[in-house]
């Protein structure tokens, strides 16, 4: 491809997923679905504008990576062990339920079980970015409903990446394989507990030579490099390189604020996002929306709310039904992961374009339900006058 010609592309591509991100904040609706409606409606089977060849689908891969090596430094180990049984119950039960329907209802409409799986497995995981945003709008991110949220949320990225990392093991074989999923399993486990308990000890250990380097932000090239060094290594055992990303940012979070590595990794993130999330969409066939993939993916959406409001909200019923709707709703939003699941799969040559289009709508409707009824669910506890700035912000908004 002439050089000029894949500037050109990639210059088109940021700039419109930005363009389109901007508009949906301005709407008080998270800036993925901005990014992903700009790859749907500027890519190859909309308008044809922007059609990504294999060098932009590469950055995008490399997107997802920094995405997930992100979204670990913002979860530190330490908060996960504390943060109690009651967050991993609602986390464990959060993920069967989702699981289980999921997977029985594309069973019944006659899916493929490679199909079925996936879709599945992307039901399960919430998004952390979008409760955590709603909830700090709402100033009540200090309530105890709240931690025990966010706490479930963190537990069901690790859970679900557990998760993804057996479907994969599972789906690239020819049939269940029964010794080399347990194989799989024992890998994926121990290389979470491996990452959550051995990986800061490790980092930790690095300290005083980083403090002896001259290298300018040494501890960034550091934890760049373990973060390209893990995605290969969960590769070669059989997981998803996204998975090393994920867990190379775990080991730094501890020390992401001694050194800054938040904010610069967010940069980095900044730039390679959206060809990731505008690759998502430009992948969709907006023509497969119609008949039974258009109902398949509403009673999917249906199904995925459902079950995560109620089974999420059993383990918490002791604390009353207002307490239980709280986390439920909390924990109903989709996002990252589940659109990374849906991408693994299409990668994989195994998950058709009405699956991959029923998971997109899934993500989009559970992503957009989530913030006014959550709005609504915590208006209680919003502290005095909080709720006279979400009104003067959004008078802001649409002056």
């Amino acid at each position: 491809m002439p050089h000029d010609t894949l500037l050109l592309e990639l210059f088109a591509i940021f700039v419109w997923s930005k363009v389109f991100g901007e508009i949906f904040e301005q709407m008080t609706l998270p800036a993925v679905l901005g990014e992903i409606l700009a790859g749907v409606l500027l890519g190859p089977y909309a308008t044809g504008l922007v059609v990504p060849n294999d060098t932009v689908y590469s950055i995008a891969e490399v997107g997802a990576v920094f995405l997930l090596f992100s979204v670990g430094l913002e979860t530190r180990p330490k908060d996960l062990i504390r943060v109690g049984r009651q967050s991993l119950g609602v986390a464990l039960v959060g993920i069967v339920v989702p699981f289980g329907l999921g997977f029985l209802y594309m069973r019944l409409r006659g899916e493929a079980t490679h199909e079925a799986v996936f879709v599945a497995a992307a039901m399960v995981a919430t998004s952390v970015g979008i409760t955590a945003r709603v909830l700090a709008d709402l100033h009540v991110l200090n309530t105890r409903v709240a931690r025990i949220i966010l706490g479930a949320a963190v537990f069901d990225d690790v859970l679900g990446m557990v998760l993804l990392a057996v479907v994969t093991g599972v789906v690239s074989t020819t049939g269940v394989q029964w010794v080399q999923l347990a194989v799989l399993f024992v890998e994926a486990v121990g290389f979470t507990l491996a990452m959550i308990f051995l990986g800061p000890r490790l980092v930790q250990q690095m300290r005083p030579g980083l403090r002896r380097l001259s290298t300018q932000n040494a501890p960034l090239i550091l934890s760049l490099a373990i973060c390209l060094g893990l995605s290969v290594a969960a590769e070669r055992i059989g997981l998803a390189a996204i998975i090393g990303a994920f867990f190379a940012g775990l080991a730094f979070a501890e020390y992401s604020p001694e050194w800054n590595l938040q904010p610069r990794v967010g940069a980095i993130n900044e730039f390679l996002a959206p060809y990731f999330f505008f690759s998502m969409g430009s992948r969709l066939d907006v023509h497969v929306f119609r008949g039974h993939v258009l109902v398949g993916a509403v009673i999917i959406s249906v199904l995925a709310i459902f079950s995560k409001v109620v089974g999420c909200a059993i383990p918490v019923l002791r604390e009353g039904f207002r307490t239980a709707l709280r986390v439920g709703f909390g924990m109903m939003p989709r996002g990252e992961v589940a659109l990374i699941v849906a991408l693994v799969g299409v990668q994989m040559k195994i998950v058709s374009q009405a699956a991959y289009a029923i998971v997109i709508f899934m993500t989009a409707a559970t992503t957009l339900l989530a913030p006014p009824v959550l709005r609504f669910l915590f208006r209680d506890l919003m502290p005095e006058g909080a709720g006279e700035d979400l009104h003067e912000e959004a008078i802001e908004q649409i002056g």
